[in-house]
C-alpha cells in the first residue's frame, strides 16, 4: 500500500514531529540536546528553513518550520536525522537506527493554527507531567519566544509578529496565551492533522490554494495526481 503523500509548500509554515524508534529515548544528557540543536541551527541556514518553536522531549522532537523551497524540510530533517544519529550512536557505543522512520507533519495556515502550533510545541512538557508551565522546561523555544532569552537560532512567523508592534508588548501577548491550557478542540486537530498529514488551514485557503493542487484537505481523503511544476510544492 503506498505511504500517504506529504504536502510542503514554500512560504507556509508545517508542524512537524519526529519519534524515537519504539519510543526509546533520544536524548540522555545535556550534550544531547545541545548536539541537536547545534546541528538544527546550521542546517536551517544551509536548508533556507525557518525555526519559530521547538521542543525537545525524551523519545521525540516537534519543531514548527516554515521552509523556502519545496524540498528543504525533506533535506532538513533528513540530515538532521543522520548526524545526529552518528553522535548518538557513538556516544552511546550502539549501531542501528534511532529514528521512527519518517517524521509526521502538517502545513499550518492562519494565525489559529500556527499560533496553535507555537503553543501545542512549547505546552508539551506540561501536558506530559514533567512540569508545571512552559518556563519549567529548558529544552523548548518557550524562553525566547516568550522574551526571556534570544537565539538566533528562532526566526518569528508574521502571525506572532502580529501579535503586536513593539517586542515588549508581543512577548507579553505570548505569555498570556499561555495563562490556560489549549483548547482540546484546537489540540486535538493539531494531533490529528500532524499524524494524517492533512492541513491545518482556512476555508478559504483549502479552496484557493490546496484544492487546485489535488491535495487531501481532511482525514480518509484522497488527492488527484498534481500536474503543477514541482517547484511550486513537494509531495513525498
Amino acid at each position: 500500500m503506498p505511504r500517504p503523500s506529504r504536502l510542503i509548500l514554500p512560504g507556509v509554515a508545517v508542524h512537524i514531529i519526529q519519534r524515537g524508534n519504539n519510543r526509546v529515548a533520544c536524548f540522555r544528557n545535556d550534550n544531547d540536546y545541545l548536539m541537536y540543536l547545534a546541528h538544527l541551527r546550521q542546517l536551517s541556514e544551509k536548508y533556507d528553513c525557518a525555526v519559530h518553536a521547538y521542543c525537545l522531549m525524551t523519545n521525540h522532537v516537534h519543531l514548527l518550520l516554515t521552509p523556502q523551497a519545496a524540498d528543504a524540510c525533506t533535506g532538513l530533517m533528513r540530515d538532521l536525522g543522520q548526524r545526529y544519529v552518528q553522535y548518538f550512536n557513538r556516544r552511546q557505543e550502539r549501531t542501528g537506527t534511532l529514528w521512527e522512520g519518517r517524521f509526521r507533519s502538517c502545513i499550518a495556515e492562519s494565525a489559529l493554527y500556527v499560533l496553535g502550533c507555537y503553543r501545542y510545541i512549547e505546552l508539551n512538557p506540561v501536558r506530559a507531567g514533567m512540569v508545571d508551565h512552559p518556563t519549567g522546561y529548558l529544552w523548548s523555544s518557550y524562553a525566547v519566544n516568550s522574551g526571556a532569552r534570544s537565539d538566533p537560532l528562532i526566526t518569528p512567523h508574521p502571525e506572532y509578529v502580529a501579535l503586536a508592534a513593539e517586542k515588549e508588548n508581543r512577548c507579553a501577548v505570548y505569555r498570556a496565551l499561555f495563562e490556560q491550557r489549549l483548547e482540546p478542540g484546537l489540540q486535538k486537530a493539531i494531533r490529528e492533522a500532524t499524524n494524517g498529514g492533512y492541513p491545518l488551514a482556512s476555508e478559504a485557503f483549502k479552496q484557493t490554494v490546496l484544492a487546485p493542487l489535488g491535495c487531501r484537505t481532511e482525514p480518509g481523503q484522497v488527492g488527484r495526481p498534481v500536474k503543477e511544476p514541482e517547484a511550486l510544492y513537494a509531495f513525498e
